[in-house]
């Protein structure tokens, strides 16, 4: 599919890897919607590409759907294209001192990272499915994000692992649920990349997590997943699987 002309929604699109799609999109031609929590940062990418912002807790239904309702109230259509890049990377181990529990952390994770990629994948293919097809067939793709913790999880990220996991397991049953309408869905597992939480790390720290990474010796930057995720909405071919873009990094226990 080519983008241009098209509406995409874009959540987490405020910063790191959702700010760097957006913008790449954007500059296909794409029209954007930019779903986030953070109303100022996602208004000010969205001011930088000529897109919209709206203000998303993607983990509640009814804010999911209410933000869909404005986007074709103001773009005068649904989106042909959804990339899922909101979530959340909190870190606690199943029982930490003193016997305390990660139930409250790991239900937090779940619901943003893994039904709010849901959430906003079904309302984003039920306009899909009302929208006629292109010249290809397609009436859209879906592009979510995994994470390969859902296979190299660490110390400390059950609750990452398992909500990047699901997004991995429902990718080929969402795409065969909804190939009938003409719907793709893809997913990519990041490594590490170049994002605000790995910003706000020690210069030191920093440096001995790069030189874990194979090759390229350092961060993924957002602009890089943001190449990929168009690759994907342009090649009508990719379907039901996921894609790790990780410099051939496997993480260690911790």
């Amino acid at each position: 599919m080519q983008i241009k002309g098209h509406v995409a929604v874009v959540t987490g699109g405020g910063s790191g890897l959702g700010a760097g799609t957006a913008r790449h999109l954007a500059g296909q031609g794409a029209r954007v919607a930019i779903f986030d929590r953070d109303i100022d940062r996602a208004q000010a990418v969205a001011a930088e590409i000529g897109g919209r912002a709206y203000a998303v807790d993607v983990g509640d239904e009814a804010s999911v759907a209410a933000a869909y309702e404005a986007l074709v109230a103001d773009f005068g259509e649904g989106p042909r294209a959804v990339v899922n890049c909101a979530g959340i990377g909190l870190a606690g181990r199943i029982v930490g001192r003193e016997g305390k529990l990660a139930i409250d952390l790991f239900e937090k994770t779940v619901r943003v990272n893994l039904i709010g990629t849901y959430n906003v994948m079904s309302y984003g293919a039920r306009l899909m499915q009302a929208m006629e097809p292109l010249d290809s067939g397609e009436r859209g793709v879906i592009v979510n994000t995994a994470s390969v913790a859902f296979e190299d999880g660490q110390v400390g990220q059950a609750a990452y692992s398992a909500s990047k996991g699901g997004i991995a397991g429902m990718t080929l049953p969402a795409a065969r649920d909804l190939g009938q309408w003409g719907i793709r869905v893809m997913a990519i597992a990041p490594g590490l990349f170049k994002t605000p939480m790995m910003e706000a790390l020690p210069p030191e720290v920093s440096a001995a997590i790069e030189a874990n990474i194979p090759f390229p010796s350092r961060l993924g930057l957002p602009s890089e997943y943001a190449q990929l995720a168009g690759d994907i909405i342009a090649n009508p071919y990719l379907n039901g699987t996921l894609i790790r873009l990780d410099a051939a990094v496997r993480l260690p226990r911790r």
